[in-house]
């Protein structure tokens, strides 16, 4: 078993993210806080706290109540972070939807999450959120504002809109901002009054191998405490300046984001509503960031992008690689080309809040490209036999389980997942396969879950063929990972039809479009593939490596080479 126990006590320990902010502000008045440089919008901590009291004033004005859940839908936008730290002013939970959701997802987040407010953007790109919701909260259009009853979802009775223009029976952001004189000073300061660090504050939602996505609830003190200590592993100071360019949605976003920001005093710089390779070469210039965050296919497009070599990227030191293996060689060229002499690699899971363990700024390079370092302060990691449960010693592949601050309180209503997910003793079961090299340093070996990570994002088949048996002509699906150098894995689907009137290539683009319309775009299988049979075991179980060999024989694909 090993650990890594902090020398002193976080100072953000024992406080909650209203408390950090405030103390920060405090300390940064002036500083700047918020930069979307493209939009020519930033604050300093004074103007951005002034923001979010606002919002949550205008939140409390319109009856949100501490541990209720307020839903975000919504790209990286300014508003998304003063919300954020307004619900947690007010004790509120944060419901975060990823925006690449369809109707079919959002309907799912809506009822499960027990939501009873939902902020969302208008459009991006080709999608119409306000049509997306219509579809399917239809009670909206003749709703009065702040009134909503809707049948499917009888907990939802508020919906803000981040646009000027809200639909009917929405509110738009300015009238939410209107409502807050409606709320004192001592109302306020009495709400705040109630509220405690163990307390839940954000909602994450993680695909499971049970098919639908999983609602991980976390505290403020798993928030705050993964952003200190990650922040350390970085050697983050005030003057540091962090560019943003992962989705805010995602822990990476909030959490190793704006709320290591928050905690630092450092700026938070937003380069575009979601990735764009130019736009974060831009903000990294114009911002002179120290920090950058990404996968490592964001990493490679910025590498890639037509205008890198005219860059003056002098100014980056640092930042966190992770959400899938990284390939030797890119690590090399963010060191080398990039100038982040400092990066650092980081292994996590949203139920772990989400960083476990990261390499340091001053670890050898070979450390930074062959494993995920060793365990943050406070918490603890062993690695065991699936079956057996027994601990393994070094050099010794295993499932990696920890333990410590990082360990979510629990999925939010499932408790039989959140037993199988933590055990007795409190320890976290990643589902990942990993070592512990004699020098305490652990490597990511493979996993036993039936996930594929593609570009970052974790994607479990079992929800993927649940919504394809849906499809009307499909008697059997199974879906599965396959490697691809450009985001290491991408989705295969064998398929048996019920009926074979349609050319198999018209089908398989057919099936295609019907995942576009209503799964997020990465979930969307690349390979379509008819069969007649599947391999499967004298029990009837498909045997998914099977597919899997069969399909990198066939197309002639190779395993990337990673850390």
């Amino acid at each position: 078993m090993a650990t890594d126990s902090a020398s002193d006590k976080p100072w953000v320990d024992g406080l909650t993210i209203d408390q950090v902010l405030q103390q920060t502000t405090a300390r940064r008045q002036d500083a700047d806080c918020l930069v979307f440089p493209a939009l020519n919008f930033q604050l300093s901590y004074l103007q951005f706290n002034e923001h979010v009291d606002r919002i949550a004033r205008g939140l409390m004005a319109l009856g949100i109540r501490r541990g209720e859940h307020v839903a975000i839908w919504a790209t990286n936008v300014p508003e998304w972070v003063i919300l954020q730290f307004a619900t947690a002013r007010i004790g509120a939970v944060l419901v975060n939807i990823n925006p690449a959701y369809r109707p079919f997802e959002l309907k799912y987040v809506l009822q499960q999450s027990d939501a009873v407010a939902l902020f969302l953007i208008g459009s991006f790109k080709k999608s119409d959120y306000f049509a997306m919701l219509a579809e399917i909260c239809p009670e909206l259009a003749t709703a009065t504002p702040g009134e909503l009853s809707s049948q499917q979802f009888p907990q939802l009775r508020l919906v803000v809109a981040i646009d000027p223009q809200p639909p009917a029976g929405a509110l738009a952001w300015d009238q939410l901002l209107a409502r807050a004189d409606a709320v004192d000073d001592q109302q306020l300061a009495a709400r705040i009054a109630e509220l405690d660090p163990q307390q839940p504050i954000n909602i994450q939602y993680t695909s499971g191998t049970t098919g639908f996505p999983k609602a991980a609830t976390l505290s403020h003190r798993n928030l705050l405490l993964n952003a200190y200590y990650s922040g350390q592993c970085q050697r983050m100071t005030s003057e540091d300046r962090i560019c943003i360019p992962v989705p805010f949605y995602h822990c990476f976003g909030c959490v190793l984001g704006t709320l290591m920001s928050a905690v630092y005093g450092t700026a938070m710089i937003v380069p575009a509503e979601s990735f764009d390779p130019t736009a974060t070469l831009d903000a990294i210039e114009r911002e002179r960031a120290t920090v950058l965050y990404g996968v490592p296919t964001m990493f490679i497009a910025e590498l890639e992008d037509e205008t890198f070599g005219q860059r003056n990227l002098s100014s980056l030191r640092t930042g966190i690689m992770a959400g899938s293996p990284c390939p030797i060689e890119i690590m090399r060229k963010v060191i080398d080309r990039m100038g982040a002499r400092e990066i650092t690699i980081g292994y996590g899971q949203t139920e772990a809040s989400p960083i476990v363990t990261q390499t340091r700024t001053d670890d050898p390079l070979e450390l930074r490209v062959e494993t995920v370092g060793r365990p943050i302060p406070g918490v603890e990691i062993k690695i065991i036999d699936p079956n057996s449960g027994q601990e393994l010693g070094d050099n010794q592949q295993g499932e990696l389980c920890s333990r410590g601050h990082v360990v979510m309180l629990g999925y939010y209503k499932d408790p039989q997942a959140t037993r199988m997910a933590i055990d007795e003793e409190g320890w976290l079961h990643s589902g990942d396969l990993a070592l512990r090299q004699p020098n305490g340093y652990y490597r990511i070996t493979g996993r036993i879950k039936d996930m594929v990570i593609r570009g970052g994002e974790n994607i479990y088949p079992r929800e993927i063929e649940e919504f394809l048996f849906t499809h009307p002509a499909i008697e059997q699906a199974a879906v599965v990972g396959v490697p691809d150098p450009k985001y290491g894995e991408e989705l295969c689907t064998w398929i048996r039809l019920k009926t074979g009137n349609k050319s198999q290539e018209e089908m398989a683009d057919q099936i295609r479009q019907y995942c576009r319309d209503h799964l997020a775009h990465y979930k969307v299988p690349r390979y379509v593939r008819f069969v007649d049979s599947f391999p499967q075991t004298v029990t009837g179980k498909i045997q998914k490596f099977k597919i899997r060999e069969q399909m990198i024989s066939d197309l002639d694909l190779k395993e990337p080479e990673t850390a």
